[in-house]
């Protein structure tokens, strides 16, 4: 379990889903400013940033090439990271295909799976979310492929300006390469993100779980001791989480 402490007055922060480019450029740039302004806010008093996987709306590295745009964005995070303020990113199930550009130019770390933090006393359990739970089955398929390293492979062959138009098209219009439910709570016994949280927690205490994907700020206590947060997104919602070094609360951005 990796550990993380935080000096008195700092706080941790936590943001998911952007999906920056969709639906398109000139939509996505007023979003991505009022992401870069909540950035540098943070930055004030951060001891960490968490973000949670779709930054992007679809993200493929090439060996000389990512795709176009974003700069306001990954020059922000780099001016943020170079600061000494540690910054992880987890992939999400749109912006899976990392490979080492967020490592050697912003020195950020990629996780690809859910990962467990102690932050000053409190466990945290934190991931994307896609492809866990009992359900999301269509999707699990569809990941299995996209992740194959011969599905890679052939992929990178295509010339990003056919790959990156024909990834867009499908990562807008099609749900199933989404994996998203319908924006929408289901109630706790169908929300298989809480399921599988309380699942992990009858293995192992954990305080707080924390994950993006559902594009839904929700808070759901799993018992006396534990907490089970989604942090929305910043296409309507503009929620992320900050913790304090002794709770955690959901807050929406505002400027």
């Amino acid at each position: 379990m990796k550990q993380l402490e935080i000096p008195t007055g700092k706080k941790v922060y936590f943001a998911s889903d952007n999906h920056l480019g969709a639906p398109d450029r000139a939509k996505s740039a007023v979003r991505e400013k009022l992401f870069v302004s909540w950035l540098m806010e943070a930055r004030k008093d951060a001891a960490a940033i968490f973000l949670l996987g779709d930054l992007f709306d679809f993200w493929f590295e090439y060996k000389t090439v990512v795709p176009k745009g974003f700069v306001r964005t990954l020059g922000s995070l780099a001016q943020i990271a170079d600061s000494g303020i540690p910054i992880y990113f987890f992939a999400g199930n749109h912006d899976l295909w990392m490979n080492g550009y967020f490592e050697e130019e912003l020195g950020i770390p990629v996780f690809h799976k859910p990962q467990q933090f102690q932050i000053n006393s409190k466990r945290f359990f934190i991931g994307h979310g896609d492809g866990l739970g009992p359900h999301d089955k269509g999707y699990k398929r569809m990941k299995k492929v996209f992740t194959n390293p011969l599905a890679r492979w052939f992929f990178r062959w295509l010339h990003p300006d056919w790959g990156v138009k024909l990834a867009q098209y499908f990562s807008v219009k099609n749900k199933l390469i989404s994996g998203e439910e319908d924006q929408e709570f289901l109630g706790e016994e169908n929300e298989w993100l809480v399921q599988y949280s309380k699942r992990k927690l009858s293995q192992e205490h954990y305080d707080y779980f924390v994950f993006g994907h559902r594009h839904l700020p929700l808070e759901i206590n799993l018992n006396d001791n534990s907490t089970y947060f989604n942090l929305g997104d910043w296409i309507g919602h503009f929620t992320y989480g900050v913790f304090d070094g002794a709770s955690f609360e959901l807050k929406k951005y505002e400027n």
